[in-house]
């Protein structure tokens, strides 16, 4: 039976079920941006669209509810129906992940209990990310608390600066939680990538979420990757994942370089309206982060349009 979110006291993930999450989520798993109109409204019709566009660029799964996906905006009723919307639009053809963005070990759970029904391949959660940190003890139990609720499996979005987890808590949170049984890693450290790649279990999973690196991660033992760029141009990113998993790191390094290029020439604090530009450049509809966001402005859709083009060609 394929993962999913269950009642509170049914069986749990046993470390058999971190084996198929580990078969079942490498690869390129790019998360859906968010579509909202000019009015800030979720464009839920257009969701179908992105995630047929992902699946068709050769992904092996893709993630609702994510920062390129702007999850941190989206009230209680949006969260539910846009993870229907996409779970539904997926149409079981590639695994469905679902990303929890969330303040608090009760937001949480709150927010789990939403998806019964969804078959999900796992759920992508936040340490909590307002403004204080926990202790390392309090971030296990809040994970061992979340992990209580759902039989999915359980991959940390290690994102937040402020509560960046360590190396060390993370190797713990997967010991002590057998359902955890991956990260993310989404800030710069190259470092902390490889020091995890050389220490996980067979089992675990270690995915990339840093866009401007996603060749040497891959290169250092990454099972995959969620990032924007998996969303702007998921075939290129399939096409380096898959060479550099064929060894070919002549092909690797030079669409390494013509990702980065296209990655510099988009404003990381205007991310989302970025990668909705990209992808509307590629055939899709045209659609706005929602405020108080910036739209993507002539000159930032000149620069991207040079580096989109050296890319494609």
């Amino acid at each position: 039976m394929s993962p999913g979110i269950v009642e509170r006291g049914a069986a749990r993930a046993e470390p058999a079920a971190s084996t198929e999450a580990h078969m079942r989520l490498t690869g390129i798993l790019p998360p859906v941006a968010m579509p909202f109109d000019e009015h800030g409204e979720i464009a839920y019709s257009a969701i179908a669209e992105q995630i047929d566009f992902m699946v068709e660029s050769g992904v092996r799964g893709v993630v609702a509810g994510g920062s390129t996906g702007e999850g941190h905006t989206l009230d209680s009723d949006e969260f539910v129906k846009a993870m229907q919307t996409a779970h539904d639009a997926a149409r079981g053809r590639v695994p469905f992940l679902a990303g929890l963005i969330v303040n608090s070990t009760r937001e949480a759970i709150r927010r789990i209990r939403m998806l019964r029904g969804l078959d999900i391949a796992a759920l992508q959660i936040t340490p909590v990310h307002y403004l204080f940190k926990p202790t390392p003890d309090a971030t296990v139990a809040h994970f061992r608390a979340i992990a209580q609720e759902t039989d999915a499996p359980i991959l940390i979005y290690n994102v937040i600066p402020w509560n960046y987890l360590s190396v060390d808590l993370m190797l713990r949170i997967m010991e002590e939680v057998p359902s955890v049984v991956g990260m993310k890693q989404s800030s710069g450290d190259l470092k902390s990538l490889s020091d995890l790649t050389a220490a996980v279990k067979p089992r675990n999973l270690v995915l990339s979420g840093i866009d401007a690196l996603l060749y040497p991660a891959f290169a250092l033992g990454a099972h995959g990757a969620i990032s924007a760029l998996t969303t702007a141009v998921p075939g290129t990113c399939v096409k380096l994942h898959q060479a550099v998993a064929a060894g070919d790191h002549a092909t690797a390094l030079d669409l390494h370089r013509r990702l980065g290029a296209l990655w510099n020439a988009m404003t990381h604090d205007n991310l989302p309206a970025c990668v909705k530009y990209v992808q509307h450049r590629q055939g899709l509809g045209m659609f706005h982060p929602r405020a108080p966001m910036d739209r993507v402005d002539e000159a930032q859709k000149a620069r991207i349009d040079v580096a989109l083009a050296a890319l494609k060609a």
